[in-house]
């Protein structure tokens, strides 16, 4: 025993937890947060063409003008992304006057010519729609060229200009009463100014003209986009608008992190308590885990938000199965004879195929999830990739690293239950006879019952669908005192508002859906009558018509492929029979969370679909679990050779062999899961709430109904050849052939 190295080994981990207490400050500070956790304003536009067909370069200049725009408006690092073939989502985190921002964004973008008194000389009818690209002047610099459409006025300007005393045309983009020439002189061509351009002009022009100067490419292809921009012949529609106040925002924050910090300690206590010291180095891989995930998000430059923090905290849960998986191995190596040195050795190859397919299945509906999700959807998604990424890193890498430090000390070899809580040799396994098998069909019945129940429901009562589905505007008041339901009603009535649903989320914070999709000036109004009549903060969002449209085509798109991606992947790296079984199960746990939303007459959003398909990951994440252990099992009996009875008792082994396992991994993935439902953001608690009820009937579908369908659909094929997997070769040469020694 080397009591030495034991101890520099501890010196190690220390030293890894001081770092990242001591630098996790500033990248908490410099992690960038969604407008739900520091309030702001968020806006999606539709480009619409005045004149005909829409093109990318109309949208992509837009884009440009209201990059612009935001720069004016002095927000730090603001959202703008270009959304389908048609769409500018704009998020300003942090704006405090979101009604001046609407105003600045949503107006034409409005191109003028002047002189340096600020005189009006032309428009942008002056010039051919598009009229500006990237040119060359007469010693082949880049330059600016003019297409010009109405060439009498635009004559008779320059020629006025070229005899004027300056002989200088502005260019400006978006002209205001405050904005002045003399003033912004040293400003113009910046992003600081609405002046885009001074232009020296010698002589009347009657043809395209070129504007030339000591121009970069890059700073003539942003004046090309700048101008063309301000004489686009488009329109910006308002489709949807959220608003978040900053007490909203802040109070959200406190309350996530402080149900991820309670979420993250009660999951390191209990890997403690059950695997003692290897549990105390799992709850360090635990805590660089969170801490090279944050790491991470900021340097791509990730918005996080509020379902973001969830995947982080749900991918802690979700991580530490990655060393339980690792644990159970261990466990079975020493119960078989083997060393620790040996036992840890071998453990870790059994697990590794497991926890690899176990994660990718995850990460493939994560990466659905971010192809089809928009806005906070696809924060959740990135946040739940990168959570993956980090765990085959942190939990297959630095963690085992850490562990085999300790095992090769030999310090452990006689002190089996001080290392991974293995008491003796000889444990009470009454709970692991357990007959999956014989109890199939109770289950059976159990499952069947509760679908018929849940397609009464559904029928009988439907799904409260949210304002995502069914369009209409979500009003969130925070009130100094609690107001009557009859006050409110009164209230909508007199602003001429349908109330269609209202939620008392907490005693002085009141949720209201109406059908009105209120434009800028109704949402002003609203915002005004309620800090009026309750100095209440309002938090109003509005989802028209055609955003509804999307939302759903997404939602069933997400949910297809995440379940045709998760049949392919299963059925190419084990058989069909797998895929089958292991889909059906699926499907149960996603139709017992319908039928309990649809029962309590739970609202169905948008997130709602992103904690389905999370629930699907992590559903076959521990279906695949069994599985792998089931065709680890098979292996010991040739298939031509396999018997009814034979199976039942593979499959009875293998749900014995991992139910442990199981059990744990769900407790460790609940344990943030019931935090942030107790002490977390009312905002996700209906995912949250999603989540417990899926991730409950995950565990219960692998280990009573996953097994048991493929056991059923199995007994089928006893008697048949074994087929070869795609990637096997074909092994069927003739026995002549063989000689021992070269083909063995």
């Amino acid at each position: 025993m080397n009591k030495k190295q034991f101890f520099l080994n501890s010196l190690l981990c220390i030293s890894i937890f001081i770092f990242m207490v001591c630098t996790i400050t500033p990248i908490l500070k410099n992690i960038k947060f969604g407008l739900d956790l520091q309030g702001g304003f968020e806006v999606l536009y539709q480009v619409n063409s005045i004149t005909g067909e829409l093109t990318n370069d109309m949208v992509t200049n837009t884009y440009k003008t209201i990059s612009r725009r935001i720069d004016v408006l002095g927000v730090s690092e603001p959202s703008i992304t270009v959304e389908g073939s048609n769409r500018i989502r704009v998020q300003l985190a942090g704006i405090t006057n979101p009604e001046e921002a609407r105003k600045i964004l949503g107006k034409q973008a409005s191109l003028t010519f002047r002189d340096t008194n600020d005189h009006l000389l032309m428009t942008s009818e002056v010039l051919k729609s598009g009229g500006a690209k990237v040119g060359t002047d007469q010693n082949g610099r880049p330059a600016v060229a003019l297409s010009i459409k109405d060439k009498e006025q635009f004559y008779e300007v320059t020629k006025k200009i070229s005899e004027s005393e300056d002989q200088t045309m502005v260019i400006w983009l978006d002209f205001e009463e405050k904005n002045s020439f003399q003033k912004e002189r040293l400003l113009c061509g910046s992003s600081e100014s609405n002046c885009l351009s001074a232009a020296i002009v010698s002589e009347g022009f009657s043809s395209d003209v070129i504007i030339q100067g000591n121009f970069t490419e890059k700073e003539v292809k942003e004046l090309v986009e700048l101008i063309n921009s301000g004489s686009l012949p488009t329109q910006l529609e308002e489709i949807s608008s959220k608003t978040v106040g900053a007490q909203f925002g802040e109070n959200s924050l406190n309350k996530t992190f402080t149900a991820g910090v309670i979420g993250i300690s009660l999951i390191m206590i209990f890997m403690t308590i059950i695997y003692h010291f290897a549990g105390l180095i799992s709850s360090l891989g635990i805590l660089i885990y969170t801490y090279l995930t944050l790491l991470l998000f900021y340097l791509i430059g990730g918005v996080l938000t509020l379902p973001g923090i969830a995947a982080l905290v749900i991918g802690i849960g979700m991580a530490v199965d990655t060393n339980v998986i690792n644990f159970a191995r261990i466990k079975d190596e020493i119960k078989n004879g083997s060393n620790l040195k040996k036992a840890f050795k071998k453990g870790n190859q059994n697990s590794l195929l497991t926890i690899i397919d176990s994660n990718v299945t995850t990460f493939i509906v994560a990466l659905i999830l971010f192809i089809f999700g928009e806005s906070s959807i696809k924060g959740f998604a990135t946040m739940l990739m990168i959570s993956i990424l980090v765990t085959m890193i942190v939990m297959l890498g630095i963690t085992r690293f850490l562990l085999h430090l300790f095992v090769k000390t030999s310090y452990f070899d006689r002190k089996l239950d001080f290392f991974l809580g293995i008491k003796t040799k000889k444990e009470n396994n009454t709970i692991l006879n357990f007959d999956f098998v014989s109890c199939r069909k109770k289950h059976f019945i159990m499952v069947s019952i509760l679908v018929v129940i849940g397609i009464f429901s559904l029928f009988l009562k439907g799904m409260n669908l949210g304002l995502e589905f069914v369009g209409g505007t979500s009003i969130t008041l925070k009130v100094k005192e609690s107001v009557p339901l009859e006050k409110l009603q009164q209230d909508f009535t007199l602003l001429n508002y349908e109330m269609t649903n209202i939620d008392y989320l907490e005693d002085n914070v009141i949720t209201i859906q109406i059908k009105d999709t209120l434009d800028a000036e109704e949402v002003l109004k609203t915002e005004t009558y309620f800090k009026e009549a309750y100095e209440a903060n309002t938090d109003i969002g509005v989802i028209s018509n055609v955003v509804k449209q999307d939302l759903i085509k997404n939602a069933f798109k997400s949910l297809l492929f995440a379940f045709m991606a998760v049949i392919l992947y299963i059925g190419l790296r084990f058989e069909w029979n797998y895929a089958i079984s292991g889909i059906l199960a699926l499907l149960h746990d996603v139709f017992l969370v319908c039928i309990f939303f649809s029962l309590f007459s739970l609202e169905i959003s948008s997130i709602f679909i992103a904690a389905i398909l999370s629930i699907i990951g992590y559903s076959i994440n521990d279906t695949i679990v069994t599985f792998d252990r089931i065709r680890e099992n098979l292996k010991t009996i040739p298939k031509e050779k396999r018997t009814k009875e034979q199976l039942e008792t593979i499959v009875n082994i293998s749900l014995r062999q991992t139910m442990m396992r199981s059990i744990i991994t769900t407790i460790t993935t609940l344990i943030p899961v019931f935090c942030l439902i107790l002490f977390g953001s009312t905002e996700i608690i209906l995912f949250n709430v999603a989540l417990l009820i899926g991730l409950i009937s995950g565990s219960y579908s692998s280990l009573f109904l996953a097994a048991n369908l493929w056991l059923i659909l199995e007994e089928k094929n006893i008697g048949k050849p074994e087929k070869k997997k795609w990637y096997e070769e074909d092994d069927n040469e003739p026995e002549e052939l063989r000689i021992k020694g070269i083909n063995s």
